[in-house]
């Protein structure tokens, strides 16, 4: 990966425990739905690995899939605070269990928004699913029922998360440090 000598990285969470994480978070959607069918819904593009690791992960459990695609950082580091929808679902999920799979939980804006849009489609159940979760972050309420990791409020890449579309392929969830604007 080709590194800007002004930007640095260090590592948050290591590729290993993210492995480990995950298991423990593919057993409980097992245990919690005890062999029923799971629809997980991914939120391009940066869930797109940590649905992939997960998915891989279900052992007893039917699992289908779709994505959604939406923005709420443009280029930039800070959230614009408004939500646009670029892709939405290909088949209904109406009587089905949704869990929504998302990368960051960070202010809430984008995962309020993506519930608020997919219970008018009547799913039996929805649940959220973040890999990570900034607390410290939030400015609307919103709970993940399925958490890899708490981390600080600090900006995040590697594992699907980006800066303006690059370190998407990092193994390890690293934090960015870029030089004073």
């Amino acid at each position: 990966m080709a590194q800007r000598s002004d930007e640095h990285l260090k590592v948050l969470i290591r590729n290993g425990a993210l492995q480990r994480r995950i298991r423990e978070m593919a057993r409980q959607v097992e245990r919690d739905f005890k062999g029923e069918r799971v629809h997980l819904i991914g939120v391009l593009k940066g869930a797109c690995i940590f649905l992939s690791d997960l998915i891989r992960n279900f052992q007893s459990t039917d699992v289908s899939i779709d994505f959604m695609a939406v923005a709420s950082y443009g280029k930039g580091k800070e959230s614009s605070g408004q939500v646009r929808l670029y892709k939405d679902l290909d088949t209904s999920i109406e009587g089905l269990n949704v869990i929504l799979v998302e990368d960051i939980l960070d202010t809430g804006l984008t995962l309020n928004y993506l519930c608020r849009v997919l219970k008018q489609r009547r799913p039996r159940s929805l649940r959220i699913a973040a890999l990570l979760d900034k607390p410290s972050r939030r400015i609307q309420e919103v709970k993940a029922d399925y958490v890899g990791f708490k981390i600080p409020n600090e900006f995040v890449v590697g594992y699907g998360l980006d800066y303006a579309e690059r370190y998407r392929n990092l193994k390890d969830v690293c934090i960015l440090t870029l030089p004073p604007q």
